[in-house]
């Protein structure tokens, strides 16, 4: 029997059994077009679970209160628009309730005071509206567009003590508004004896353990998500207080080294480093970080440089209780950084009382390199980011890591920051870098670099296993995959991928259960974490999770190719047409040369199921088949013989559909040299019934691809005699004399 701390929704139909005996088979039909077509989206957009259905009634389970309340209150408003609509006889009416509190989960089931005080207050709400309990108002109260009123302390059915209740108030005028609070005056009288007896045993106890008699409930209830099984730590970002911003690289430096270094510990949960640089300058306590990012301890602290001195002081805080656990003041020179690193990283271990297997210790012990400068240079990388197809960004990272490489060859970290930006390149088929082959080829060599000066590199293994899936090499993926999540179980991009390869090989549900994971990881994902997610649902068969984060990858990413394209698709899965001809709409318009075969090639290593999944749903999204929508009459289309002939010792001369002019060299041994303006490739050519078939060596991905060649009957570019169309380009040219 499992025990939690969950926000709990339940919804019900005013009046239902009146409307029943009434229109028995039309309320039922009208119910469960409500459940489809409102509640399901709603909850699935918020990312809560149905858990099931009763009678006239649903119950809800988010991991966030926020997210609840924000469903309960697009939910009402959706009804009351669709209710204005319909006849008065057809309307149907909820009563919503949302409570946060402790739930028993039995199998897919939940029950206990969290689900029966939901069920009660939803009683208290007015027909259309919403009630919430207490413990949902004081941690919603300031966060969603709405306002309150309050109802007081209410005795409920089968609770012992009086709730605090409060209806929200929809009308946006309120918003941030409350009104009728009232505060409880009774006095609680303790017999002066038990206060002594309290005293004397406080005062035995305290020093042992003070957080067993300074544990609020409230504040428990306050948490933004419930606490993990194990201590769960949120390393807040270092403040630099030298008075010189140059050493503000460094205090984020120390940031992500500690959180790295926790994140190699399996008996702790540790919030990523995008989340907590997040809250980076909001103004609030230690309780209202913890209960925001859902942890039950917070680590703070500062650093101070000036010239080789070097001071930082740090501070383990209980969230619970306010105290601190640990604190230290270190003293140092700079060049006894890593010493202080591990110090303060042992101390957290021990403090936390967390058993480390021989396998952590080592990797918690190591050093990542000796060199300062270029431990400096990997940092600015680090910081640099990482974003699709931002080809600046790249580029400053790579020069950062190769710097630091330079100064220090046995830097295993830097080596497989390489390998990561090196295996975007290549399995998105970004060209304006390196070509397919030598992306390839460097990620490849820098992640076996990395992994031969420290076995257990969790990046480094992370980008084996994604090269390893592209090459069609699945058993391989999924094992380096697994080695990576078990060098780094807390990093919430290492447990992403390895859902990713888990979802690609057919293992939906464990890829679900671990984005999931890796999301509460980092519960402020950014775009690039929050599109791998979307992209692993979407692949996983649930499309109500991957859009809402698509759609936030897309508005961060403009620009970033795969979030149109998957949320084309996915936006087809759900069954909304026009949102889906929208985004091929613009995705067309920023990559008008997408089409299908080339996705089709691009992602030639996914199941067959899965590929025909995603370019059947791009083809009802409007993607064509061909770049440019192109499309040839059958009767124009040369057939084998004649394109036998026009490989034979030919000269191509002609422009793409963008103007750029190229020519093309075939010879009578199946090789062929094209060269334009920024080209000059060479390559094997075959023809295969009516197709010519094309290698070119370091790209896409070093396949071998398809196109046709069609007579040119077209009104443009009519000095050209055919028509070339590949997956990639589409060409209008005449053979040379």
């Amino acid at each position: 029997m499992e025990r939690r701390l969950a926000a709990v929704f339940i919804a019900d139909v005013v009046g239902y059994s009146r409307l029943s005996q009434t229109d028995e088979e039309g309320t039922r039909v009208r119910f469960q077009a409500d459940l489809r077509d409102i509640f399901e989206p709603k909850i699935a957009e918020h990312q809560g679970r149905l858990v099931k259905t009763m009678g006239d009634g649903l119950l809800v389970e988010f991991h966030s209160v926020v997210a609840a309340l924000r469903c309960a209150v697009e939910v009402q408003r959706e009804k009351a628009e669709r209710n204005a609509a319909a006849p008065s006889e057809e309307r149907l009416v909820f009563r919503i309730g949302v409570n946060l509190g402790d739930i028993i989960v039995e199998d897919s089931d939940i029950q206990g005071d969290g689900v029966n005080i939901a069920e009660r207050i939803q009683t208290l709400a007015e027909p259309g509206g919403i009630a919430i309990s207490g413990t949902t108002y004081d941690q919603v109260k300031s966060k969603l567009p709405v306002g309150y009123v309050s109802l007081g302390e209410q005795g409920v059915k089968n609770i012992t003590e009086p709730i605090r209740v409060y209806r929200v108030v929809l009308d946006p005028a309120a918003a941030g508004k409350t009104v009728g609070a009232r505060r409880n005056m009774r006095r609680w009288r303790v017999p002066a004896l038990a206060v002594l007896v309290l005293a004397l045993l406080g005062a035995g106890v305290l020093w042992w353990k003070p957080a067993l008699f300074f544990q609020p409930a409230s504040l428990v209830e306050r948490f933004a998500y419930p606490l993990p099984d194990k201590p769960s730590v949120a390393v807040l970002p270092f403040i630099n207080v030298s008075g010189d911003t140059g050493h503000d690289r460094l205090a984020e430096g120390l940031t992500d080294d500690l959180i790295t270094e926790l994140s190699k510990v399996s008996g702790l949960f540790v919030i990523a480093r995008h989340s907590v640089f997040a809250i980076k300058g909001t103004a609030g306590k230690i309780q209202d970080v913890a209960a925001e990012l859902g942890v039950h301890y917070v680590l703070e602290g500062t650093l101070q440089r000036a010239d080789s001195r070097l001071r930082i002081n740090v501070k383990l805080i209980d969230a619970l209780t306010g105290l601190s656990l640990w604190a230290e003041r270190y003293d140092r020179q700079y060049a006894d950084l890593f010493a202080v690193q591990d110090d303060v990283t042992g101390k957290i271990i021990s403090a936390l009382e967390v058993k480390l297997s021989e396998g952590e210790r080592d990797q918690i012990a190591r050093i990542p390199t000796d060199n300062l400068e270029a431990y400096d240079y990997y940092l600015r990388a680090e910081q640099e980011g990482f974003y699709y197809s931002d080809v600046d960004t790249y580029r400053r990272t790579l020069s950062y890591y190769q710097r630091a490489i330079d100064l220090d060859p046995d830097f295993a970290n830097a080596h497989a920051g390489i390998a990561r930006v090196a295996v975007d390149v290549w399995r998105n088929d970004y060209n304006y870098l390196w070509s397919a082959a030598v992306a390839r080829k460097i990620a490849y060599d820098a992640a076996g670099q990395a992994l031969k000066i420290d076995p257990n590199n969790a990046r480094a293994h992370t980008v084996l296993a994604l090269l390893q899936l592209v090459d069609g090499r699945e058993s391989e993926a999924r094992n380096s995959a697994s080695r990576a999540v078990a060098a780094q179980p807390n990093d919430a991009e290492i447990v992403g991928n390895h859902a990713l390869i888990l979802a690609q090989t057919g293992s939906h549900s464990e890829a679900k259960a671990d984005m999931e994971k890796a999301l509460r990881l980092d519960p402020a994902p950014p775009p690039t974490l929050q599109l791998l997610a979307g992209i692993v649902f979407y692949i996983a068969r649930d499309s109500a999770r991957a859009v809402p984060l698509m759609e936030a990858a897309r508005d961060a990413l403009p620009k970033a190719e795969p979030s149109r394209e998957y949320l084309a698709a996915a936006y087809v899965d759900r069954g909304d047409q026009s949102l889906a001809s929208r985004e091929t709409g613009k995705l067309l318009e920023l990559f008008p040369d997408s089409n299908l075969t080339y996705y089709g090639y691009l992602y030639d290593y996914w199941r067959e199921d899965d590929l025909r999944r995603h370019l059947d749903g791009l083809r009802k999204a409007g993607v064509p088949e061909w770049p440019f929508g192109f499309s040839g009459a059958p009767a124009d289309q040369v057939g084998e013989a004649e394109l036998t002939t026009m490989v034979n010792n030919k000269l191509w001369r002609g422009k793409h559909k963008n103007g750029t002019e190229f020519v093309q060299y075939f010879d009578t041994g199946g090789n062929t040299a094209y060269r334009s303006a920024n080209t000059n490739i060479t390559g094997l050519v075959e023809v295969r019934g009516n197709r010519l078939c094309e290698r070119f060596g370091g790209y896409f991905l070093d396949r071998m691809v398809c196109g046709y060649v069609y007579r040119n009957t077209q009104p443009d570019h009519q000095d050209a005699e055919y028509i070339h169309v590949t997956p990639r380009a589409l060409m209008y040219f005449s053979i040379a004399p």
